[in-house]
Order: C-alpha cells, then structure tokens, then sequence
C-alpha cells in the first residue's frame, strides 16, 4: 500500500463528510451573489413616461423632477420588423429593459405618466400601453400614480389638409 492509500485509510469517514458539506456550502454562497444595488436612506422614487402611438411605443424613466434620465428603452429596438414597433410584446420588453436598469440603480417605485399622439393625431393611447404598465407592475416596484398626460388643445387646431380637405 502506498502512503497515500494509508492516510486515507486512517481519516474517519465523519471528518471527510464535515469537509464536503463546508466546500458545498462555501460554493452555494459564492453562486447566489447578486449585482449589488444602492441604497441611500429614503426610498428613491422616480417617473416612468410612456408614450405610445400607433408606430411605436417609448419608456422614458427619469428622476422625481424629470431632469434626469434613468432609462429608456423604444418597442423598435426588440423587435426586427417595422410593423411590430407599438405591438405588446415589443412595449413588454421595452418595459423589463427599462426595470432592469432602473433596479441596478437603487429606485423603489414610480409614478407612470401615459401619454398618446394627441393634439390634432389620436387621444387614444396605442396597444403598447397597457402592456408596458402591466410589465413595469411586474418589475417588483412600487406605483404611486398612473396618469394621462396626453396634450389636448383647449381651441383645437386644425387638422392639415385645407378647407377643403385631403383631395384623393
């Protein structure tokens, strides 16, 4: 018998059992580091914009004043086609890229401003809206208020075309 073989030999099983358990335990606690996120006193808050045309849908997450950008993130940049741009599924990942970014940086909840085209195009949002909030409730924040900010003229402005209208 080699030297080797006679040491292993002479190690009772129990110790090698309390060795294994400690290098199990030690490689666990090195897999479940996370990417590490601020924390600064109070909770941070900040404001998600959505603007969501027939086109395109756009998240434009900012601090409480709006001064400064966190995210953002455009339906057009998840999807390969044109015509999928203001789809749900393109405002859905446009949403998570956004709450991904925004949760590295320390903010706990958000105020949601919805916004369409408005003015003299339409003052219906389009079908990423409702899917980007719904993403951004899911994204594990806090939501103060959910708002429409989309501009609608008080006297109305006319609508291009002329007097007569769009001739075809």
């Amino acid at each position: 018998m080699s030297e080797v073989e006679a040491k292993v030999e002479e190690v009772p099983v129990e110790e090698t059992e309390a060795v294994v358990e400690k290098v199990e335990t030690e490689v666990t606690e090195e897999t479940k580091t996370q990417p590490e996120t601020k924390k600064e006193g109070p909770e941070k808050w900040g404001i998600a914009h959505i603007y969501s045309s027939y086109n395109n849908t756009i998240i434009h997450m900012t601090d409480l004043t709006g001064g400064e950008t966190v995210a953002i993130s455009s339906g057009g940049i998840h999807v390969n086609a044109d015509r999928y741009e203001s789809s749900p599924f393109a405002a859905m990942k446009a949403a998570n890229a956004v709450v991904e970014s925004a949760r590295t940086k320390g903010f706990a909840g958000f105020h949601i401003r919805v916004r369409a085209v408005g003015g003299v195009g339409s003052r219906v949002p389009g079908p990423g809206a409702q899917a980007a909030i719904r993403a951004l409730a899911r994204g594990g924040f806090k939501i103060g208020r959910i708002d429409d900010v989309t501009p609608i003229p008080h006297d109305t402005t006319r609508k291009k075309g002329g007097k007569r209208g769009r001739r075809v």
